[in-house]
């Protein structure tokens, strides 16, 4: 996720400079063309850009709007995701009694916040795309890491974990049957929110719509500079270069918007996110070492993941 300050000059134009070289070479041919060989056929009325701006930028807006919904409903799932991992953690810590205090009882309680720690870092790895089980092993058994490495989808296998325990814990009277209702139903929660997720991870944004927005972006950037040689002259190249550039670094972030789970300085910031739940569910459990969400200093990076 990109941080409030320091996002560096070289990251933005980084993204769009190819295509700026390419503006600036292309308005260059044809300055040259109509200030040396006297080619004034290839004006173009000023009016056309301008009506073709208009109806590009009403287009930019409505990409941006449907882009930012997309980054904004996953920030908000995750938001819950925090939500109810604290409240799974609490009822799992004070709703579940054992009246002998066994080490079995301890040992469930204990493990049952850990898996639910695992299960944030499995399920923003698996949403990336990367292994769903890397760093796992500090907080998971090596029976369950064995028995996770049989499902496709991790945080699935882990919620079923969840299930198997809590089973368990109503078996031994750890929990009674309203108890158990409600952990099933902050269980329920988190599989809703990772099935949300799992469906703005799927659901691609519409490709013709994206190639129309682009080849319009072209368009325009092709016509500009004929419509203003007219009027500026050789300036019109550092102000054909400016407003190409400001119409493609929207379309640049509404691209990089509209999949919030691809690893990118603009994602949803999941491993911060895990991090803060893994501190507050530790502190929890009165832990005395209590992880830390590590961020990076302002002047060495400009994001976190």
């Amino acid at each position: 996720m990109l941080l409030k300050n320091n996002i560096p000059f070289k990251y933005v134009f980084g993204k769009i400079k190819y295509e700026v070289l390419a503006i600036t070479v292309y308005t260059l041919v044809i300055n040259i063309l109509y200030n040396n060989y006297h080619v004034g056929d290839i004006t173009v009325p000023i009016a056309v850009p301008m009506v073709l701006g208009t109806v590009l930028s009403l287009l930019l807006a409505f990409r941006s709007n449907q882009a930012y919904d997309r980054w904004w409903e996953a920030r908000t799932i995750w938001g819950a995701i925090v939500n109810d991992s604290r409240t799974l953690a609490r009822q799992i810590l004070t709703l579940t009694d054992d009246p002998y205090k066994s080490e079995e009882f301890r040992h469930f309680q204990d493990q049952f916040v850990k898996r639910q720690i695992a299960w944030t870092y499995a399920l923003g790895q698996s949403l990336r795309g990367m292994d769903a089980l890397k760093g796992l092993d500090r907080l998971l058994s090596k029976r369950e890491l064995n028995q996770l490495a049989k499902y496709d989808n991790v945080p699935s296998g882990l919620m079923h974990l969840h299930a198997r325990d809590l089973k368990y814990a109503i078996e031994r009277e750890w929990v009674n049957p309203y108890q158990q209702i409600e952990l099933d139903r902050t269980l329920s929660r988190l599989t809703d929110a990772m099935g949300k997720c799992e469906r703005i991870k799927n659901t691609v944004f519409p490709a013709t719509y994206s190639l129309y927005t682009h080849f319009t972006v072209i368009f325009f950037i092709m016509l500009l500079p004929f419509a203003l040689i007219d009027h500026f002259g050789l300036v019109e190249v550092p102000l054909v270069v400016a407003i190409s550039a400001s119409f493609l670094l929207i379309e640049k972030m509404a691209i990089n918007l509209q999949d919030p789970f691809e690893n990118k300085p603009t994602d949803t910031p999941m491993t911060s996110i895990a991090r803060n739940i893994e501190r507050d569910l530790r502190q929890m459990q009165q832990e005395e070492q209590v992880v830390v969400p590590v961020i990076p200093e302002a002047n060495k990076e400009f994001y976190v993941l």
